[in-house]
């Protein structure tokens, strides 16, 4: 069942016509590459921005010019930019004139004084251009939002209907998109394995963890045949709406549901069922299928691997995947690399083929587990992910994803992840 997911998208560029260059911002900040980097990458958003080299600079131009949005420093020799905040609201309200402080990461205090001095918003360095972006549309919205719900109380008493009706509106559109996001939650976890498949000697374990209320990542254990058994974990680049999306339409093209248009399989030439696809096909199916778009821009990477259990060789593919971990039973793991750029940017893809041992482990997964981003901004990476799958070997398969679950727990440290986690993992007896 296909689901239709409507979302409204509310942004300054709605609020002003689209015209993001009616917007003036300053950027203040006494590192000149900084504010430089800053203020270009702004502009190419649409912005007009203007810089200021430190505080004196910042309130001279805010006196002589009208600005939407103050980026503010907080550490800045001479006048800080707490004290620059103190000056700016003594003339200037946080509803009229939205102020972003910059602070490092682990001064809270300079957070806490700065909303106590009226700061609208922080982000903390180094900045994550994408959140900056982000905030900066919040606070230019809500401006203008507050600036038309001001006009809007000036007029006569029937605005106040009209008032009461858009937060009706607004109130039923949250609803419905709520109710939509659940929905489409559940189309994509229909998509997902329910029960591994019952072969004498295979163990099978996944699990995956979205970042938001949709996820960008897929992955699904299928049994081909009676000794075929595919594995594959895919990511969309980007999260929301559109990465969940071609999630669901990768999953879609990558099942055994008897769809011809299904990629796993291929015809029988004598007839008889379908036969196992070699994993490279597979890719370059699928990319076939998943083409380029300019207007998404999106791709996705892929690690697709087809096992046969009786004779425990593995065939897999990587395309623009982070490698798979091999643990065996004795000895030390290692990686299964395979090169190929990823679904709709690439062409022609290499296979690779290994022949596992008995007990052998090996694992999938999405670099929502390597690249899970610490408290400290620190990668988990790929050293502590083969570590803690080396270390979990003498528990089962199900404890050994359990346990690296919560060594990313431990990693986030409170803290939501950036990004989709999805894993999968099998054991051949």
């Amino acid at each position: 069942m296909d689901a239709q997911i409507a979302i409204p998208v509310h942004s300054p560029e709605e609020a002003d016509g689209g015209n993001l260059d009616s917007f003036s911002l300053l950027v203040v900040d006494d590192d000149a590459s900084n504010r430089d980097a800053l203020s270009r990458r702004l502009k190419r958003r649409g912005y007009r921005a203007a810089v200021a080299v430190d505080g004196p600079d910042a309130l001279r131009r805010i006196a002589r010019e009208p600005f939407d949005l103050v980026l503010l420093d907080v550490m800045m020799p001479g006048m800080s930019g707490l004290e620059v905040l103190r000056r700016i609201r003594q003339n200037h309200q946080p509803t009229e004139l939205p102020v972003i402080m910059a602070t490092a990461r682990d001064q809270s205090a300079d957070v806490v004084n700065a909303l106590e001095l009226g700061a609208n918003d922080y982000v903390t360095k180094p900045l994550d251009f994408p959140v900056v972006a982000a905030r900066v549309q919040t606070q230019l919205f809500l401006k203008r939002a507050v600036r038309q719900i001001l006009d809007l109380e000036q007029r006569l008493s029937q605005r106040n209907a009209e008032l009461e009706e858009a937060n009706r509106q607004l109130l039923k559109s949250a609803r419905r998109t709520k109710h939509e996001l659940q929905a489409a939650a559940k189309v994509q976890e229909a998509l997902l394995p329910t029960a591994p498949p019952e072969i004498d000697g295979l163990q099978c374990a996944w699990a995956l963890r979205p970042c938001q209320e949709l996820a960008g990542d897929s992955l699904n254990v299928i049994r081909l045949d009676a000794d075929h058994v595919a594995f594959y974990v895919l990511d969309v680049s980007g999260h929301g709406v559109a990465a969940s999306l071609q999630a669901v339409a990768a999953t879609r093209l990558l099942s055994m549901s008897g769809d011809p248009d299904s990629l796993v399989t291929r015809p029988n030439p004598d007839g008889g069922p379908p036969l196992p696809e070699e994993p490279a096909r597979v890719a370059e199916r699928l990319n076939r299928k998943l083409p380029w778009d300019p207007n998404t821009e999106q791709f996705l990477t892929l690690f697709y691997a087809v096992l046969n259990v009786r004779t425990r060789e593995l065939r897999y593919v990587s395309a623009g995947h982070p490698p798979a971990v091999r643990v065996p039973r004795t000895g030390t793991p290692s990686t299964l690399a395979s090169s190929g750029l990823p679904i709709g940017v690439g062409e022609i893809y290499e296979q690779q083929s290994i022949r596992l041992d008995e007990q052998d482990r090996v694992y999938l997964y999405s670099d929502g587990v390597s690249e899970a981003m610490g408290a400290s901004d620190q990668l988990f990476g790929a050293d502590n992910l083969v570590n803690t799958l080396s270390d979990s070997r003498s528990v089962t398969l199900h404890q050994s994803v359990a346990l690296l679950l919560q060594a990313l727990d431990r990693w986030f440290a409170g803290q939501r992840a950036r990004d989709d986690i999805s894993l999968v993992a099998f054991e051949v007896g």
